[in-house]
């Protein structure tokens, strides 16, 4: 063999190792940080959550999860983004409420989270506590019921905005129960909470994230929690069941990647998140918040997602709520 032709081949497998080995860097994931957009400003309860979330991912992959937070339009301006992400693993958004209800929110979302998203897990839930002021004469849930029918149209209640989780959680109780109270809304949670401690409205339908303080020093009275079981942030509040109303909701928190991502890489994301659900300290921290962590599959979470849609669309269509 020539020297040439020896030194052809030799540079041919130089230049196949050189393209090869890229690739193979690029089969791991992740091989860069990776991007969790969370469609609320800084300081929630699902930034909360996606911080403690990101810190553990971090140390289980070795490379850096990023909170980004991209608030505006309702959660629908960080959720598009991610809808139109490129689908390799390296954009995930985590959201809540408004992802099942703005489908029947909006005229047009422009995108579709049924069809522009792959559900990873739903990771918490974090019942509705209805809260008055406690100058309000009742205490208990069927005396709270039976002194807004016997006034109607006479109270107001607070949400942080149309459309937000308070907002569709109220009049899923005025749809149960046949009341009449009119919407007051705020912007946001803390100014929501804030007007009623001040007596500006008479109630609220929060989750317990940003009223567990005003709870505890006095300055909110809650009257019943809607959840299957009692509260350990609040163990001695009886749930709506507890007061004859089947009334069961609140916000949750969940991780999706868009569309098309790699099946690899989604069950890669679920495992380790559940690893990181498991941390105590991350479990303790969400109860302080109020949030039972689950943790569910992927087909779990979708099928919650359907269904929540699906009953968040009737008490929308019936409230006759419609944004453009």
């Amino acid at each position: 063999m020539s020297h040439l032709r020896l030194l052809s081949l030799l540079l041919a497998a130089v230049s196949i190792s050189a393209w090869a080995q890229p690739a193979k860097a690029q089969d791991k994931y992740p091989s860069r940080p990776v991007e969790l957009i969370v469609p609320f400003a800084a300081g929630g309860g699902t930034d909360i959550l996606a911080r403690l979330l990101t810190d553990g991912l971090t140390r289980r992959l070795g490379q850096t999860f990023l909170v980004i937070n991209r608030p505006g339009a309702n959660t629908n301006l960080g959720t598009g983004q991610v809808a139109r992400a490129k689908p390799d693993g390296y954009t995930l958004l985590m959201t809540s409420f408004g992802l099942a209800a703005n489908p029947s929110l909006y005229r047009n979302l422009g995108f579709d989270p049924a069809k522009d998203l792959i559900p990873v897990s739903l990771l918490a839930n974090a019942p509705t506590i209805l809260v008055v002021h406690p100058s309000f004469p009742t205490n208990t849930l069927p005396e709270f019921t039976a002194h807004l029918k016997a006034n109607p149209g006479k109270f107001n209640y607070a949400s942080y905005g149309v459309g937000s989780s308070p907002h569709i959680g109220a009049e899923l109780y005025k749809s149960l129960t046949g009341t009449d109270v009119v919407h007051v809304p705020f912007n946001g949670g803390g100014p929501a909470a804030a007007a009623v401690a001040g007596k500006q409205v008479e109630m609220l339908f929060p989750s317990a994230v940003p009223v567990q303080g005003l709870i505890r020093n006095g300055s909110l009275k809650p009257i019943a929690v809607a959840s299957d079981k009692r509260t350990a942030l609040l163990p001695e509040l009886p749930t709506f069941r507890e007061g004859g109303l089947d009334y069961i909701t609140g916000s949750w928190f969940g991780v999706l990647t868009p569309a098309k991502t790699p099946q690899a890489i989604v069950d890669l994301l679920h495992a380790n998140i559940v690893e990181v659900l498991k941390d105590e300290n991350l479990r303790a921290k969400m109860a302080e918040q109020g949030a039972d962590v689950i943790g569910s599959s992927p087909a779990e979470f979708r099928a919650f997602l359907a269904n929540e849609t699906a009953r968040l669309s009737k008490v929308i269509k019936n409230a006759k709520i419609q944004l453009d």
